[in-house]
């Protein structure tokens, strides 16, 4: 800004409990929109100047031209930090006094026309005997306070009684002095030097004698006392009109008042301490007073009252949901217990696996809701920070409390539902690993004592209902897998879907496409059109896209009609007029016996599906080739399966050299589709047995199952799923390991009563059912046993 006594129009900054001084360098954190705009548009100045003037009530967020000090400082912006939140840190340097002659509140940031005060000053005694002699009176007053207080460091106390230039002198001393709000005003506003220098005298005194008594109690007390009673002193002497002041007795008030742990409130106090030593605008100032606002506003003897009718749970889960009868079970027993144990029962930590679309999520939501809690959904996907979880440390700029402790604030209570979503969906780099973080978060003999960085205090996590979901277990570590109650979700059936489609689905999407008022049905027909050949999915979400694209065309039909309908019926037909030819087709099976062509089964992560497999043998060397993008797991099972016929080519009347004359290919159709695993072992070699004695395979049996090379038939996963799938496909005759006849509990009832299972435990009892043939009883087998038949070069030891 010039120096000459003409107006200048300029950006204004209203200050809340500062004064800022020429020659003062000061960090302001600027975060009033206002202010902000303020701050670009002297940034955007060649001079960068900005005037900074303190509010007279420093309550005041929007301040007008009557709640704004007449003089003020001129100030050339430094620096500007940008923080995370949208404030911003900025350091200025005084340039001069300035006298306010008008304000401008019409745009979007205060403007001034102000006018220089230098001239007006130079109108007092800046020399001579008087002035000189209350400098060095000043400076010793300053030093005196300063050994009486112990609020300057020595190297201030050095910096400041060096400076020679009287005005800058008294300036200086002022804006070290801890003085309140007005009191500095008078000093800035005080243009004739001596009077200046007086009045900061009287000031300065006034505080070294409220030090000395400080001191005198101190020594009486103890320091811990005296510290306490040097910050009511100051409180006392210090008003309403200084903010910070009023800040800390509401922070004394709140710290009083607060239900906290004994480790929490000591800690609190002891930060409260430092904070009072503290100049307000400090970095440090600030950083402990974000601290203490997160610890009083943490939810530390809150709970909410649990609702322990189990009857009313129940009923709510039924509403929200179709099937899912393990998760709601199991969250009706802990609701049993709460209620026999007066709500003093851990809360359980599950897992709900499971594909997408199945409801994972919104059966988190309806446990919330079935206990009377307050629900918190915290997204694990793509988090790689260990801090995330558990916070930064303080010492860090812009340190936050991990997204547990957010989550509790969040919900206010210490016992809400807690949602870890996708947590299969972690990784890990440099900065750590989150999945490590939250052993401690979801172990309840240890989560009693969770202690995030930023806090550094004990939180009792206990109280807390974790549930975790995830699409893939075997993406979670086996420590933290270890540590959840895991409940499978496994993918709806077609009559699952039928019924969700028609309970929920369709009224929620007839309801959201705003056709109430019409008579909206769909046919079973139509619904079963939709499922089967518009989606393919383990969940509805796709369905549920599907039905509300009819209703999207129904709505624009219902408004283009020249007399609005008032009733729809959606068949087959109008479906697929609708939405177009049919996107899925289920895989037929052959419709007649075949050599060479078996049935197997397979599980996707869509639910289950028919595998065929096709064998030919064709003149040759004794290659054996197999295609259809198959995973090492299931090349493998070729393998093994086809040393197991050359171990039977006896009892299946081939040659024992069979192989040397012939190349054996199997393929699996559908060859971009990577497939892998090793239930289709006994399909393969029903295959390899069908290509190789010319005996078709029954085309209405479906088969799954592990071989080994003895020729045992070893369990599977996914029975439900693959039996449903050959349901679909129109084959009602499954052949499956005896090991998995306790899971047939799993299966649909309306499935399993059109299916007939046939338990097997040896390969022979599989070719006896699968195979066309003349004289079954020639497979039959010595269970388990391995004989001269079977491999030719190898018996087992007789017991003796």
């Amino acid at each position: 800004m010039s120096q000459s006594a003409q107006p200048t129009n300029l950006p204004v900054i209203p200050l809340r409990g500062v004064v800022v001084f020429p020659e003062m360098v000061a960090s302001l954190f600027v975060g009033r929109p206002r202010s902000s705009a303020a701050l670009e548009a002297a940034l955007a100045r060649e001079d960068r100047a900005i005037v900074l003037v303190a509010q007279i009530n420093a309550r005041d967020n929007d301040p007008g031209p009557g709640d704004l000090y007449d003089v003020a400082c001129v100030a050339k912006v430094d620096k500007v930090l940008r923080l995370p939140d949208g404030t911003m840190k900025v350091s200025v340097q005084g340039v001069e006094r300035v006298r306010v002659q008008g304000l401008d509140t019409s745009g979007d940031y205060l403007q001034a026309i102000v006018t220089p005060l230098t001239a007006e000053m130079e109108l007092g005694p800046i020399e001579g005997e008087p002035v000189d002699e209350a400098v060095t009176r000043v400076r010793s007053a300053f030093e005196a306070f300063a050994r009486a207080s112990r609020r300057v460091p020595p190297e201030v106390v050095a910096s400041v009684v060096s400076i020679a230039e009287p005005s800058h002198l008294t300036d200086m001393v002022a804006a070290h002095m801890g003085l309140k709000v007005g009191e500095r005003q008078q000093i800035l506003a005080l243009l004739p030097l001596l009077p200046r220098l007086s009045r900061l005298l009287e000031l300065i005194e006034a505080e070294t004698e409220v030090a000395n008594v400080e001191r005198r109690i101190r020594k009486k007390v103890g320091a811990g006392e005296g510290e306490g009673e040097r910050g009511q002193s100051v409180s006392a002497g210090d008003g309403e009109g200084d903010e910070f002041k009023n800040e800390l007795d509401d922070l004394v008030r709140e710290i009083g008042e607060k239900d906290l742990p004994d480790e929490a409130r000591q800690r609190l106090e002891r930060e409260f301490r430092k904070l009072k030593m503290m100049n307000p605008m400090s970095a440090e100032a600030g950083v402990l007073r974000t601290y203490i606002d997160w610890v009083l506003s943490l939810p530390w003897a809150t709970y909410s009252e649990d609702k322990l009718d189990i009857v009313e749970a129940q009923r709510v889960l039924d509403d929200d949901h179709y099937g899912l009868e393990k998760a709601k079970e199991r969250i009706v027993e802990y609701l049993a217990v709460q209620q026999l144990t007066k709500g003093e029962g851990k809360g359980p930590i599950l897992c709900l696996a499971g594909p997408p679309g199945v409801g994972k999520t919104s059966l988190a939501k309806s446990i919330a809701r079935s206990t009377g809690r307050k629900f918190v959904r915290i997204s694990l996907g793509g988090v790689r920070d260990e801090a995330e979880i558990r916070g930064h440390r303080r010492t860090y700029v812009g340190a936050l409390p991990g997204k547990i402790i957010h989550a509790l604030k969040k919900a206010g209570t210490s016992n809400p539902v807690i949602l870890l979503d996708e947590i299969d969906k972690m990784s890990m780099d440099f900065r750590g690993d989150p999945s490590s973080a939250l052993l401690e978060v979801l172990d309840p003999e240890q989560n009693e004592a969770f202690v995030d960085h930023y806090l550094d205090l004990d939180y009792d996590l206990s109280k807390v209902l974790f549930i975790a979901t995830a699409n893939f277990l075997q993406a979670i570590p086996i420590p933290l897998k270890d540590r959840l109650e895991i409940i499978e979700l496994d993918g709806y059936t077609a009559l699952d879907k039928l019924q969700i489609a028609r309970q929920y689905l369709v009224p929620r999407q007839v309801r959201d496409n705003g056709l109430t008022d019409v008579d909206v049905r769909f046919t079973d027909d139509a619904l079963r059109l939709l499922i089967e050949s518009y989606t393919r999915e383990a969940g509805v979400r796709a369905l549920e896209r599907q039905i509300g694209s009819v209703c999207r065309k129904l709505a624009r039909e219902h408004l283009e009609a020249k007399r609005p309908r008032k009733r729809f019926r959606v068949k087959p037909v109008r479906v697929k007029k609708l939405l177009g030819a049919e996107r899925f087709t289920d895989k037929p099976h052959e419709g007649k016996d075949r050599v060479g062509v078996v049935n197997g089964l397979a599980v996707t992560s869509v639910g289950g599906d028919l595998l065929h497999v096709e064998v030919a043998v064709l003149p040759g060397k004794g290659k054996l080739t197999f295609t259809g993008k198959l995973g090492d797991v299931m090349q493998e099972s070729v393998q093994a399966a086809m040393s197991y016929v050359r171990a039977r080519a006896k009892a299946l009347d081939l040659d024992r050299s069979f192989y040397e004359n012939v190349d054996v290919h199997v393929h699996f159709p559908e060859g971009a589709v990577p497939k892998d695993g090793p239930s289709a072992g006994i399909a393969i070699c029903t295959g390899l047995v069908s290509a190789l004695t010319r005996m078709p395979v029954r085309f209405d049996v479906a088969m799954t199952g592990e071989v080994t090379l003895r020729g045992r038939v070893l369990p599977i996963g996914g029975l439900k799923q693959k039996v449903i799938a050959a349901h679909r496909a129109g084959i009602f005759t499954v052949v499956v390991p005896k090991e998995n006849e306790r899971h047939v509990e799993d299966i649909p009832k309306e499935v399993l009563k059109d299916m007939e299972l046939v338990f097997v435990e040896h390969v022979d009892d599989v070719l006896r059912h699968a195979l066309r043939m003349e004289h079954p009883d020639r497979f039959l087998t010595e269970p388990f046993g391995v004989t001269r038949d079977y491999l030719g070069i190898y018996a087992p030891a007789t017991a003796h």
